[in-house]
């Protein structure tokens, strides 16, 4: 199972990276759209900038957390499924089925906390 598991963490994170990578020439094309749209693209401040990047990192870590909520959730309903009256395999999925929504409290209570930091200490539009 643990194999499993990292065999699609794995997979995820292939699925990520090439976001990530592209993320540059998405700034240069979303650059040219403001200079031609007459808008001042020549100041930076650095102070947005990591508080972009951060936000961008934040939100990438809960979606993949919340990706491996629902891959815990189906495994536990499989395992609960396929038990076929077992108590200790339905004892199992039961407690994996309750760490799982643990998980996704504690990882909406960090998403709550990130949107108070961006919006109210770091003054940042992004979220």
């Amino acid at each position: 199972m643990i194999k499993i598991i990292k065999v699609i963490f794995v997979y995820l994170i292939s699925l990520v990276l090439p976001i990530a990578v592209s993320a540059q020439a998405a700034l240069d094309n979303l650059t040219k759209v403001g200079t031609n749209g007459g808008f001042d693209t020549s100041s930076t401040d650095n102070s947005t900038i990591l508080a972009e990047t951060l936000g961008r990192i934040v939100n990438a870590f809960l979606s993949i957390l919340g990706i491996i909520f629902i891959i815990l959730i189906l495994l536990a309903g499989y395992n609960w499924m396929t038990a076929a009256g077992e108590e200790e395999k339905v004892t199992r999925a039961k407690d994996t089925l309750r760490r799982a929504i643990i998980g996704l409290i504690i990882i909406v209570s960090a998403w709550g906390i990130w949107i108070f930091i961006s919006s109210y200490i770091l003054n940042s539009e992004f979220v």
